[in-house]
């Protein structure tokens, strides 16, 4: 009975080892198994979070492509817009205003207000008829750097001398180099705003 005690005992202690060892092995697998598809998972999901965000990245730079053309195009035209106004509506009167008084009638005046003289803002003051007269330089006239008191040579109207302007700039004076810079600039920036333009059909079309 020792005997047979023995190998009941120990086969029975055998079988249960090795069915333990068994379920062990098996729980061991299903938990890898686990986390294999857990991993694969997870990888699967930062490759969607990759692809979404490259996505949105490149959703980003095509927006900007798109906007920024237009924007040139409307700053383009802007500055076309502005730099032609200043040129025909102030710089090219203010230099046919100068050179209409080249036959006026001539006088020594002195600087009576300095200043910003291209703005308009010098005054000067003269004999004219036997009274003093105190009249404002026409806009895009030179001698802002000079200071007050200094002597001016002019040239005003006989029927009104508080039209006047300094003898130098009745040939256009500043306002005629202003005229045409600021032309030309009008001129380059509408040449931008067209081919903005140009570039937005292009991107249509495709």
């Amino acid at each position: 009975m020792t005997g047979l005690n023995g190998t009941v005992d120990g086969g029975g202690s055998g079988a249960r080892t090795g069915s333990g060892a068994g379920a062990m092995g098996g729980r061991r697998s299903r938990n890898a198994g686990s986390a294999g598809n857990g991993s694969g998972n997870a990888e699967s999901g930062s490759g969607t979070a990759g692809v979404g965000g490259w996505g949105g990245r490149a959703g980003v730079h095509e927006t900007g492509q798109h906007l920024g053309p237009r924007a040139s195009l409307l700053m383009s035209l802007a500055f076309a817009l502005l730099l032609g106004a200043l040129s025909a509506l102030v710089m090219f009167p203010a230099a046919q205003h100068l050179r209409s008084l080249q036959d006026g009638e001539r006088a020594r005046a002195t600087l009576h207000t300095a200043g910003a003289c291209m703005t308009g803002q010098c005054k000067v003051t003269f004999e004219a008829d036997g009274r003093t007269v105190v009249a404002d330089l026409p806009v895009g006239s030179g001698g802002g750097k000079s200071s007050v008191g200094a002597a001016v040579d002019v040239r005003y109207q006989a029927d009104d001398p508080r039209v006047v302007a300094r003898t130098q700039d009745t040939g256009g004076g500043g306002a005629a180099l202003l005229a045409w810079l600021t032309a030309g600039a009008a001129v380059f920036f509408l040449a931008l705003s067209g081919a903005a333009a140009i570039f937005l059909a292009r991107q249509r079309r495709t």
